[in-house]
């Protein structure tokens, strides 16, 4: 799926769920940090986004997309023993450009592919805004923590430690 599908998708299924949402324009940016700054809000706010893969054992093979607040990453530990997994880590770039169906530095916060399990840390959503970019490196997005756990619907555990 090309940038240009994803960001269609994501503003449609915005667009069709009656949710408040605001675009941003900014520079082109796909660091957290960086885009935080360009965007004039705090990093808890901002959505990072990283998809994992979980060696359940040595047949099973599951894929994560983690959301964490943006001045956190993702504890490993605690996926891998969510999953009572032998193993978790970081997917490759090319099958996590293919499940999140975006390059790196824009994938959303949703999980639009069957294969990749959403799970996002409470402390991420709990935010009265929360911020991601749109699919794309020079546009983001802001909508209200809860009409994103509405609509994306994440299992929702703590998985983020500080950095």
């Amino acid at each position: 799926m090309s940038e240009d599908a994803t960001y269609d998708r994501l503003i449609s299924l915005l667009d069709v769920s009656g949710v408040d949402y605001r675009l941003i324009d900014h520079e082109s940016e796909g660091t957290t940090e960086i885009v935080s700054a360009l965007r004039g809000h705090p990093s808890v706010q901002a959505a990072k986004c990283l998809v994992l893969i979980v060696k359940v054992d040595r047949r099973t093979t599951r894929y994560v997309l983690a959301v964490v607040p943006g001045d956190r990453r993702v504890d490993l530990r605690v996926v891998r023993s969510l999953y009572n997994a032998r193993y978790a880590g970081f997917c490759d770039a090319d099958t996590a450009q293919q499940l999140a169906q975006a390059v790196p530095g824009t994938v959303l916060p949703f999980a639009f592919d069957p294969q990749l399990e959403l799970i996002a840390d409470p402390d991420f959503v709990a935010q009265p805004q929360l911020y991601f970019n749109a699919a794309r490196l020079d546009q983001s997005l802001i909508m209200s923590g809860a009409d994103y756990v509405a609509l994306a619907r994440p299992r929702l555990e703590r998985i983020a430690e500080p950095v």
